[in-house]
């Protein structure tokens, strides 16, 4: 669960043990923290717990997360943890995304005639020179203990009919990851400002500003029930609390926390997501093992 493709690996998904990592294509992210669960829900069904402990295995977390979506429709839980890469380490908070689509609307004309066409592409340009400074200006600006600042970037971009034409369009796709507190309407906001002061200086510049998929960011408390009895469990097995961090990616965590179930992240460590070579750290999974299940007898008791 939770994987992406194998291409370039030579290691797919045979797995092979070295040196006590695991390498293979998700024993990082994450099916060593899906094999830390797997083994503590086992251990949790002979401890005759008074609550019940939900074991879950999602699809599509890597785009628009509809297993969790769905799951959290379903059940409802009083705590929840997340097996993400962590390195061991608790997060309570990560950024969220908004997806948007700038188009560029130009005149198309025949390439000898600048007389009659209006470039979209070059149009495109002025957005982004704006869209660089709004980038330079949120990371300037650090403003949230864990996650820093918020951010953005171009993805994705095309126009344009053939070389000896004006291009009448041009579709930009643009990422902005969101702090807690920032809103997609809000968001959204920011970029219709944005062209609207570039219409104010250029009366032939046209665009249009479309809002596409959003996640929201996490942030849970410190005096959540769920977080004072994972750290007490690791305190248990590591013999030290977990260090509180926060990761700048996103996860399924927010969605059970829009839910109204206090979420957090925490697993193994090792390296590789997304990459050729991945492999995960075995006693890291092992901790986690133990960590889960005592934080389950615990708070199910």
């Amino acid at each position: 669960m939770d994987t992406v493709g194998v291409a370039g690996m030579s290691l797919t998904h045979e797995p092979v043990i070295k040196d006590g990592r695991l390498y293979g294509r998700g024993a990082y992210d994450m099916k060593g923290g899906l094999a830390a669960c797997m083994s503590a829900i086992a251990a949790a069904r002979k401890q005759h717990l008074r609550g019940d402990v939900i074991f879950t295995a999602v699809m599509d977390e890597e785009y628009a997360s509809m297993g969790t979506m769905d799951l959290a429709k379903r059940f409802h839980a009083d705590g929840a943890i997340v097996a993400e890469f962590t390195e061991l380490k608790l997060i309570l908070a990560h950024r969220g995304f908004v997806w948007l689509e700038i188009e560029t609307t130009g005149r198309a004309a025949h390439g000898s005639r600048p007389d009659l066409g209006v470039d979209a592409i070059a149009k495109m340009g002025r957005v982004l020179v704006e869209l660089e400074k709004l980038d330079q200006k949120l990371r300037a600006n650090p403003t949230h203990s864990l996650l820093g600042s918020g951010s953005l970037h171009a993805s994705l971009i095309k126009g344009g009919q053939e070389l000896s034409s004006y291009p009448e369009q041009c579709v930009l796709s643009v990422e902005r990851r969101t702090l807690p507190g920032e809103t997609p309407e809000k968001v959204e906001a920011e970029f219709v400002g944005m062209i609207s002061d570039l219409q104010r200086s250029d009366p032939s510049f046209k665009a249009a500003v479309r809002r596409g998929i959003d996640r929201s960011p996490l942030e849970t408390s410190e005096d959540a029930e769920i977080v004072k009895v994972i750290q007490g469990a690791a305190q248990k097995v590591l013999n030290r609390p977990l260090e509180i961090a926060g990761v700048p990616f996103w996860t399924d965590a927010a969605i059970l926390s829009a839910e109204g179930i206090p979420s957090l992240l925490f697993g193994p460590s090792g390296s590789g997501a997304h990459a050729t070579e991945e492999w995960v750290d075995l006693a890291s999974v092992e901790a986690c093992a133990e960590i889960y299940l005592e934080t389950a007898i615990e708070f199910c008791n």
